[in-house]
């Protein structure tokens, strides 16, 4: 009998690590930008479901700041294909009610990106469907940093005392502090590590991995993450609670 998604427990924030676009394009012949064009359609299907069924927050790993490293034309490319994105997601995710926001160091991302990510934040801005999150030119240890310079810049100018400083007050430097911890954390291509992304908030987000590569990634995978979220008995460190 196949197991039905308990509505009452839907994880109120889901984050994804969308890996494997190269291995896909390699399994197939195809170009690494390839792979990276057919994770596009993953990410529609995967923001399309992820609104109907009631997630409130949805957080893609889509560049980090490790990704410079890459050969300089997939940079390009993925930056294109970023650009381009923003560009034609924009009237659809509006549509549908969903808000988007990027997270990072997003000045250091190419100057049309920049304005893409400003018009679709402000155009869709309003909206109180999901809250689709993008991680660009992010890193986790990055996040924290950018925090403790700000905290250190307050403590300079003498309006903050470093015994101030708690894990409840710190997350005010974070990069969206408004957003809750994700629920659950999902990755792609079978890879059991977290490389760098939202270090802070996973301290006690459930972790589901899948050997699909990210381009291969639909509405059942998400729904067979969360069904199997939904079986697991959450205690944040001894604390029982519900994975509501």
């Amino acid at each position: 009998m196949a197991v039905t998604l308990d509505m009452n427990r839907i994880p109120r924030h889901v984050a994804i690590i969308m890996d494997g676009n190269g291995r896909w394009a390699k399994g197939r012949n195809f170009s690494r930008i390839r792979g990276h064009r057919a994770g596009v359609e993953s990410i529609r299907a995967v923001v399309r479901y992820a609104g109907q069924i009631g997630v409130k927050y949805l957080t893609l790993y889509a560049f980090s700041v490790e990704n410079w490293n890459r050969p300089k034309r997939e940079v390009a490319a993925l930056m294109k294909l970023l650009r381009r994105f923003l560009e034609k997601e924009v009237d659809e995710l509006d549509r549908n009610d969903v808000r988007l926001r990027a997270i990072g160091r997003i000045s250091g991302l190419p100057d049309e990106v920049q304005e893409w990510i400003r018009i679709d934040e402000e155009r869709t801005g309003n909206n109180r469907g999901l809250n689709l999150i993008l991680a660009l030119n992010y890193g986790g240890r990055s996040e924290i940093i950018d925090g403790v310079r700000k905290v250190a810049v307050l403590v300079g100018k003498g309006r903050m005392r470093p015994d101030d400083v708690d894990e409840e007050s710190f997350r005010d430097f974070l990069y969206a502090s408004d957003i809750p911890d994700p629920d659950l954390l999902i990755r792609t291509s079978g890879e059991m590590r977290v490389s760098n992304f939202l270090l802070w908030q996973i301290s006690y987000t459930e972790i589901w991995v899948t050997q699909k590569f990210w381009p291969d990634f639909r509405e059942r995978d998400l729904r067979r993450a969360i069904i199997d979220y939904q079986k697991r008995e959450r205690r944040f460190g001894g604390m029982k609670a519900s994975a509501g």
